[in-house]
């Protein structure tokens, strides 16, 4: 991803809110809706500190006109004076042969995740309206897809910062009440100009199939389609909430912190397997993960009954891999990451390296990464034996999955042990010093 128009941001502290602008029909009417609703508000109270509006677009560079939408965009933000900013998606080959339409969507919402997280937003404006929800449930339908995934999209919903420290974002969708008919007549009532994108009439994408040719369809059959089923998503979402809550109960004993107790799960099953399915949906749908398929399920309590109290499995599921390590499920966080040296002030109690040291050793390039052997062995504590890493790791209960960090050197010299340590005889507690740490990339 890349970025490279940004506004400038303004000293004040005002409440940020941002809009996802695509520059379609929708995006366009709830931008408009939003800074008119602003300049209402504005007028009523004549406060000092007002909501600060930001506009995100997302380039995803698929087709050619993508870099006229851009600057449709940043043209549209200046006339409405709120700030502008923007993403540039890169799909790759492989990415493109796959499921586009997820991949795009996988992208965006990162994308945007990342932008919120830059300028300290807390709550982003998408433009979904009726007839996506409407989509959205049919294409749920056509999965298989259970309660959760034919509740549809919900109003609000909460996603993790890769910030630490940041209360998390959370996503609007203020249209879903409205149909795209009624948005249109909101726009040309407005006299609002926007863009139409081509692929939206490829049938080749499953959602302009379902919006094309079934949809209106199913409105000849029933004119209140549309609306019924955005109503029967909304009540699906309510039993969801309350499968929720159930699985809260059966899984006091089994939900641990963000791990699974594979014991306990496997007796709930044997007794009541519903309500062990919820218990496991329940826990992938905290961990921010896809619904697994009835079949994929079914093979993952075959695999769970064969296990010994010492076994270790492993499942790619949504991209991420679950572990089974000391009889607990947990979601691997193996994110790639990067050694950075932090500089302690002055002031410090903490002991570091000395950065004279450290840089002697960056300018004569004596600094190196290397993958673990299996043999090295460091001392972390004062009057202590060096160790061996694999002894380290055992002691402080690090899973196997984040034992595979690079280790630092500094001329040739082991010095740093990701979850581990610092080599004890190489810290000072004088002078300037500085503090090597593993600083895994942001989860998205």
């Amino acid at each position: 991803m890349a970025s490279s128009r940004k506004s400038q941001q303004s000293p004040k502290s005002g409440k940020r809110i941002a809009v996802a602008l695509s520059g379609g029909l929708d995006s366009v009417v709830l931008l408009d809706t939003v800074c008119k609703a602003q300049a209402r508000s504005k007028n009523k109270t004549q406060t000092q500190t007002e909501t600060e509006i930001y506009a995100f677009h997302i380039h995803h560079g698929l087709q050619k006109p993508a870099d006229d939408w851009l600057i449709f965009c940043e043209k549209l933000a200046k006339q409405y004076r709120v700030h502008f900013d923007f993403r540039l998606l890169h799909l790759n080959a492989d990415e493109a042969q796959g499921n586009i339409e997820a991949r795009a969507r996988a992208g965006r919402y990162e994308a945007l995740t990342d932008l919120c997280e830059e300028y300290g937003i807390e709550d982003l404006l998408l433009a979904h309206h009726q007839n996506d929800q409407a989509e959205t449930v049919l294409l749920q339908l056509l999965r298989g897809s259970g309660v959760a995934g034919l509740s549809g999209m919900p109003t609000s919903r909460k996603i993790s910062s890769g910030v630490r420290g940041n209360q998390g974002i959370t996503l609007w969708r203020p249209f879903l009440d409205q149909s795209r008919q009624e948005l249109e007549a909101y726009a040309k009532e407005h006299k609002l100009k926007w863009i139409e994108d081509p692929s939206n009439q490829d049938r080749k994408y499953r959602r302009n199939a379902i919006r094309k040719d079934i949809i209106p369809k199913l409105e000849k059959i029933q004119p209140e389609a549309l609306a019924n089923m955005a109503r029967s998503a909304e009540l699906l979402g309510e039993a969801q909430t309350l499968l929720n809550r159930l699985a809260q109960l059966d899984g006091i004993n089994i939900l641990i912190q963000e791990q699974v107790k594979v014991m306990p799960l496997l007796a709930l099953a044997k007794n009541d397997l519903p309500a062990a399915n919820n218990v496991l949906r329940y826990w992938l749908q905290t961990q921010q993960l896809a619904m697994p398929s009835q079949e994929r399920l079914q093979a993952w309590w075959r695999e769970l009954a064969k296990v010994k109290a010492d076994a270790k499995l492993e499942w790619l599921h949504d991209e991420s891999k679950i572990y089974l390590w000391r009889g607990m499920l947990q979601v691997g966080t193996t994110e790639e990451g990067r050694w950075v040296l932090k500089t302690l002030p002055v002031n410090s109690k903490k002991l570091g390296l000395s950065a004279d040291w450290v840089k002697e050793a960056q300018e004569n390039q004596l600094i190196t990464l290397r993958e673990r052997l299996g043999s090295e062995k460091i001392q972390i504590k004062p009057k202590t034996p060096r160790k061996t890493l694999k002894n380290l790791y055992q002691e402080a209960d690090v899973p196997p999955w984040e034992r595979q960090v690079p280790l630092l050197y500094i001329n040739d010299e082991l010095i740093a042990v990701a979850a581990i340590g610092l080599s004890y005889p190489h810290l000072t507690s004088t002078g300037r010093r500085v503090l090597p740490e593993w600083v895994q990339n942001p989860v998205k």
